[in-house]
């Protein structure tokens, strides 16, 4: 009796469709092209992403702002008066500070604060020349001498000390430069200017305004 041969074939796909080599190359290429366009969208984003951050720094960390000169409290030590003659002394501490709000130091040369009564000059004090750090204030304190020598005798100091309050002007300037990043340098000029209102009856400082 001849024996019986089985002859193997091949599983045909569930679905009953063969995948040709064409189609397995189409899609290959379109994984590479999805991938692609994948990398150049995060490339465009980290662009887009680095531009902002620089704008931000540009207008933050690298605009240089003019310093800030200032007086701070005043403390009478001594205040003299004589509305008759008229005259007047005074000796009082302060302190002069330079505020700088720049991501870098702004360093300055010596400079000068003039005192004034009704714009003529009755003493004055030096700024010594120095360094405000970065995002800092600079303190100095400083003790200051007034007197009415220097004064025509045509002023109305006679009437004004009678009223009981003497009003008083300071002025100043420091030019400096503001370094940023070690590589960059702006020139920039610190200025002052402050009316002081003394009140003779209590020998205090009744009102200080800078700007």
């Amino acid at each position: 009796m001849a024996e019986k041969t089985h002859q193997a074939y091949p599983l045909a796909p569930a679905n009953g469709y063969t995948r040709s080599d064409g189609e397995s190359l189409v899609s290959e290429d379109e994984l590479k092209r999805r991938k692609r366009i994948r990398l150049f969208t995060y490339i465009s984003v980290f662009i887009v992403f680095q531009i902002i951050v620089m704008a931000v720094f540009g207008l933050t960390v690298m605009k240089v702002k003019t310093p800030k000169l200032r007086l701070g409290a005043i403390n009478v030590q001594d205040f003299n008066s004589a509305p008759a003659t008229p005259s007047f002394d005074t000796t009082f501490t302060t302190q002069i500070r330079v505020k700088n709000t720049n991501w870098g130091p702004y360093k300055f040369d010596a400079g000068t604060i003039t005192f004034m009564y009704q714009g003529v000059a009755i003493g004055q004090v030096t700024v010594p020349k120095s360094k405000a750090g970065m995002r800092s204030t600079k303190k100095m304190n400083v003790e200051v001498t007034l007197n009415a020598n220097g004064l025509p005798s045509s002023s109305n100091l006679g009437s004004e000390l009678n009223s009981g309050v003497l009003t008083l002007n300071s002025q100043a300037k420091l030019t400096g430069k503001v370094e940023l990043m070690l590589i960059m340098k702006k020139k920039k000029s610190a200025t002052m200017d402050c009316t002081i209102a003394f009140d003779l009856s209590t020998k205090t400082v009744k009102s200080l305004e800078c700007k």
